[in-house]
């Protein structure tokens, strides 16, 4: 069995302490493939180290984070431009709208993630999407892009099944993660309504810890408790859901 990590922040502080450790314990229980999203420049050495680290098992994206787009935003996508020419990257994110945080800055971020969707669909890479409080303005961008070489995840899903669904039609994975184990989390009231070939596994560690980790640090480890949640929603064994969610993370990532 193996399980893959679609979403998970392994070069944050918050694992500076047992970083190697903690990922070791996710690969031990067959957590082997880590999909590493961005967030601005100042990460970026640290997530090459860990892909030099981890060559096996650790996959790169590239991006700016919708909460870091600033003043500085037009140099931060600067960045992004010329780390996408120089190598190889699976995805261009996490990108896209969030207002829980800031709503003055929507319409730079609104273009920051038009431009970030420009240059996915050159590198003909999938996109990954973060999405808080901003549903509408996410649709509206993705309606406004949408075509043949528009596709990707829609990370941590939290929305309705008509989201969901909207989601799916511009081509998007769901990203499910530790929210589906919580008792307000909804999203387990319904997520048996969609078919698991559009269902990606993710932790977005160290954020969203499930049930019974909730509040605390989480780590890639914990994705089995998603999964056992998702077997129990699914009522399919835990080695099916992995293997469909894996497949469906190389059907995005190729690889």
């Amino acid at each position: 069995m193996i399980i893959t990590d679609t979403h998970t922040h392994l070069y944050s502080e918050a694992f500076d302490d047992d970083r190697h450790e903690m990922i070791q314990r996710a690969i031990d229980q067959n957590i082997t493939r880590f999909f590493i999203p961005a967030i601005d420049s100042t990460y970026t050495s640290a997530m090459l180290q860990l892909e030099k680290d981890f060559p096996n098992n650790v996959f790169l994206m590239m991006g700016l984070h919708p909460t870091h787009v600033k003043e500085n935003f037009k140099e931060e996508l600067k960045h992004v431009e010329e780390m996408l020419a120089s190598r190889k990257f699976y995805a261009v994110g996490e990108i896209g709208i969030d207002l829980y945080w800031d709503k003055s800055t929507l319409q730079i971020q609104i273009e920051a993630f038009k431009h970030q969707i420009a240059l996915a669909k050159h590198y003909k890479l999938p996109i990954v999407i973060h999405c808080r409080e901003a549903f509408d303005e996410i649709f509206e961008v993705l309606e406004a892009v949408n075509d043949a070489d528009l596709f990707g995840v829609f990370h941590c899903f939290t929305g309705t099944l008509e989201q969901a669904q909207q989601a799916i039609s511009y081509n998007m994975k769901l990203g499910i993660g530790g929210v589906s184990t919580f008792k307000n989390g909804k999203i387990d009231k319904f997520l048996n309504k969609i078919d698991l070939k559009h269902i990606v596994l993710e932790t977005d560690a160290p954020y969203l810890a499930p049930t019974p980790y909730r509040g605390k640090r989480n780590e890639s480890l914990y994705i089995l408790k998603v999964l056992d949640k998702l077997s129990e929603i699914y009522n399919l064994p835990a080695e099916d859901i992995a293997s469909i969610t894996t497949q469906n993370s190389k059907d995005i990532f190729k690889i």
